[in-house]
């Protein structure tokens, strides 16, 4: 029989092979066992990349027809465009690296430590504060050990799954003690250099791991940046990035967590988020996707344990041709459990964004409040937006509501900042800015909300007004 995972619509993925035949293995003209072996690392590191590499022989790229990645337009992309970066690349930090990272991360003020990686190698830990061994961060790289709990959470074993743990070069693992309560958070800061037009495109396949120990407290904010490069005006793609986040919260645990995506035009995004949760433990996670040519986050959150409560918040912003795809899972395993998500978005131009979530009550999870909610607006005639909320309810005395919208800005608002002599074109920025800084401002950094409209006001430059008056 085929082996098959769930998706987080519920629907059953892609099969990984069949009477031990592949279906479609991956075509890796690019993608070698050679590379593969040639990476750095302890013996076990080496084990679990030749594994995965040999998965791919019987794993197939993800699909169109399959129903989580429905409305992707995955059919279209090329991995032949594409190559692992070699093994050394980015083996030390350069000054332009560290300095664009501290540039970066200040804008969230104060921090436990600063983290920099750069094509998907870990580079530098710096400013580590003094917290008498309550916080620990550093790669694995150099373990001798295999990790017990590696990969414990990254259920999405696709091909782009296989493909991470095959060209993994590294991984963060970020661990806080029982009880301890780590004050700032711990900024860590990705780089990724998108490659010369004339030839395969760089491949980077970042890796974090964060462990809270019982009532442990601490925040953590990853950003993935494009470094200043030549102006990429063409179709040439720029990186494929596929970085796995693995969120593990012990008992009464709580962490803080924000993922903010600025990468350039031409880059590829495949990441995983996934979290689990103990017994009154609490995450507050939000997630903001600006850049790439093509980006999607697949966020699967498990409560496990009685009492635990998630907020999951999400923004979006598509311009030009991007496509920004979010999937969720909201995975309720036990009573009195409570989820919270929110995603916003917005698209202009030819811009398309897809979300589809699953809401899943399980057997046992009797008492479990869930919401679900997906705005989007649409700014233009060209652009497009996908929202489909779905329900699985396998438990009695349980709570769950699920909402979309998608349509154009308000006419309402626009008339009321109209009507008190605001022009029209600065009427519409405004109700934009405010569709996003009300989400941004319930982010569980205070650094983000401010972070959030620059980079929206960035981002639209002059398109609202001038698209609707050419319409009109």
């Amino acid at each position: 029989m085929a082996e098959t995972s769930s998706g987080s619509d519920g629907a059953p993925e892609r099969p990984h092979h069949a009477a031990g035949i592949p279906e479609r293995g991956i075509d890796l003209s690019t993608f070698t066992a050679d590379a593969s072996a040639a990476l750095a690392g302890p013996a076990w590191l080496s084990r679990r990349r030749t594994e995965a590499w040999e998965r791919t022989q019987l794993t197939a790229l993800p699909a169109e027809s399959e129903e989580v990645w429905r409305y992707s337009g995955i059919d279209s992309f090329d991995l032949d465009a594409f190559a692992p970066v070699p093994a050394g690349t980015a083996d030390t930090a350069t000054r332009a690296e560290l300095a664009l990272a501290r540039s970066v991360a200040g804008a969230f003020g104060p921090r436990s430590a600063l983290v920099v990686t750069s094509q998907g190698a870990l580079l530098a830990v710096e400013e580590l504060a003094d917290t008498a061994g309550s916080l620990t961060v550093a790669g694995l790289s150099a373990t001798a050990e295999a990790p017990p709990g590696l990969g414990r959470l990254a259920r999405a074993r696709d091909g782009f799954g296989e493909l991470h743990d095959a060209y993994l070069a590294d991984v963060l693992q970020v661990t806080v003690a029982a009880k301890a309560r780590i004050a700032d958070p711990v900024v860590v800061v990705h780089l990724v250099a998108e490659g010369d037009p004339a030839g395969p495109a760089p491949a980077v396949f970042p890796h974090t791991v964060v462990d809270l120990g019982t009532s442990a407290e601490a925040g953590l904010i990853e950003l993935y940046v494009t470094p200043p490069g030549p102006d990429r005006t063409g179709e040439a793609p720029g990186a494929l990035v596929v970085p796995v986040t693995e969120l593990d919260l012990a008992d009464d645990a709580r962490l803080d967590y924000a993922a903010l995506q600025i990468l350039g035009p031409g880059c590829w995004q495949v990441a995983l988020q996934a979290s689990r949760l103990g017994r009154d433990a609490t995450l507050r996670s939000f997630t903001a996707g600006l850049g790439g040519r093509y980006a999607r986050v697949r966020t699967d959150s498990d409560l496990t344990g009685p009492g635990g409560r998630t907020s999951l918040l999400a923004a979006y912003l598509g311009t030009g041709n991007q496509v920004h795809d979010f999937r969720t899972l909201q995975d309720h395993h036990a009573p009195r459990t409570e989820s919270e998500l929110l995603f916003k978005g917005a698209v202009a131009d030819s811009a398309h964004s897809v979300y589809s979530g699953l809401i899943r009550m399980r057997h046992g999870a009797r008492g479990a409040d869930a919401r679900q909610t997906n705005h989007n607006l649409v700014l233009s005639e060209g652009a497009h937006a996908d929202s489909v909320p779905n329900l699985d309810i396998l438990e009695n005395d349980v709570r769950c509501s699920h909402a979309s919208t998608v349509g154009p800005i308000d006419e309402d608002q626009r008339y009321y900042l109209e009507s008190r002599g605001i022009e029209p074109e600065v009427a519409e920025r405004l109700v934009v800015l405010g569709f996003f800084s009300d989400l941004a401002g319930r982010s569980p950094f205070a650094g983000v909300a401010g972070w959030v409209d620059e980079q929206v006001v960035t981002r639209l430059g002059d398109r609202l007004f001038p698209l609707r008056s050419s319409d009109g």
